[in-house]
């Protein structure tokens, strides 16, 4: 436990090391849209690999249960968090952006880019740290992670609704807790991602990151392409759809009209009084400086 502790550590640093980098040598456009995406790729795929080790062999080999793997797990998104400056290092969310008009086509592919080379290359980081076989885990892992099995155990149906519903909850409190601060927002979210992994972990993996996901299991065997496509991108992909034409009540990019909502105007009309004058009662009027144009009776 003590290595995979300090390997995250290193992890951590070294992706400092290379966002502090980037942000000094880059212009911001190339640093938010592929340095920024890659090093928070990198530093998720690299810790989330070495967890799932963990919680796969620690129960028999390393006498910890799942508690001590779902505290490090909500430890490590409370640090991912509070240091990714600003990247998501999923896929869905840089398509939710790109819906809300807060990134255009171009910035969202090269940050989809970004997270696929950063996921590539954190999972060749990973397998190159197993297999110098520090502890026994690592030897262990290091023989049977080309021979992997799918995360998927349920059906196919059931396991894209998995992930879709996970992908939906994660986003609906994302969205609620954009404009919170960051001493807020940051255990929020690794609280909700560890309750959906908790929860959901034994049906799919619950890994609702598309990019994570392909990194992690595509290359296993017990399922095709398709089916993997299905489960981890289509069913993320229609979460965070729901979750922001829940929220939002509409695709800001595809129709401006709320869908849900009625929205009321901001300014109210002020009310005007009618006054109703009686029949043969008529108001005086007289003119500045002159006479009244009505003449004695005699």
């Amino acid at each position: 436990l003590n290595v995979s502790i300090a390997f995250f550590f290193l992890v951590v640093g070294m992706c400092q090391v290379l966002r502090w980098l980037s942000k000094r040598l880059l212009s911001p456009r190339v640093y938010g849209c592929l340095a920024r995406e890659l090093a928070g790729s990198l530093q998720l795929c690299t810790s989330c690999l070495e967890l799932r080790m963990l919680m796969e062999m620690g129960p028999w080999g390393g006498g910890f249960g799942l508690d001590m793997v779902l505290t490090l797990l909500f430890l490590l998104f409370a640090v991912h968090g509070a240091s990714f400056d600003g990247a998501s290092a999923n896929p869905t969310v840089s398509v939710q952006e790109f819906l809300l008009l807060e990134s255009s086509l171009a910035a969202t592919a090269a940050k989809l880019l970004a997270q696929g080379v950063g996921t590539g290359t954190g999972w060749a980081v990973t397998k190159l740290f197993w297999s110098w076989e520090l502890t026994q885990f690592h030897f262990i892992q290091s023989l049977i992670s080309s021979e992997c099995s799918s995360s998927i155990h349920t059906s196919l149906p059931h396991a894209a609704l998995v992930e879709g519903t996970c992908s939906f909850l994660f986003h609906l409190v994302l969205l609620k807790s954009r404009q919170s601060h960051p001493i807020c927002r940051v255990p929020a979210l690794a609280a909700t991602i560890t309750f959906l992994t908790y929860t959901a972990g034994s049906f799919t993996g619950a890994f609702f990151n598309p990019a994570l996901a392909t990194a992690t299991t595509f290359h296993c065997t017990g399922n095709s392409f398709w089916d993997y496509i299905q489960v981890y991108w289509l069913g993320p992909l229609a979460g965070m759809f729901a979750a922001l034409l829940l929220y939002q009540g509409n695709i800001p990019r595809l129709f401006q009209k709320n869908l849900l909502y009625s929205q009321k105007s901001k300014y109210k009309i002020p009310k005007v009084k009618v006054t109703v004058h009686e029949e043969g009662d008529e108001p005086k009027r007289k003119r500045k400086g002159g006479k009244s144009n009505s003449e004695p009776r005699a």
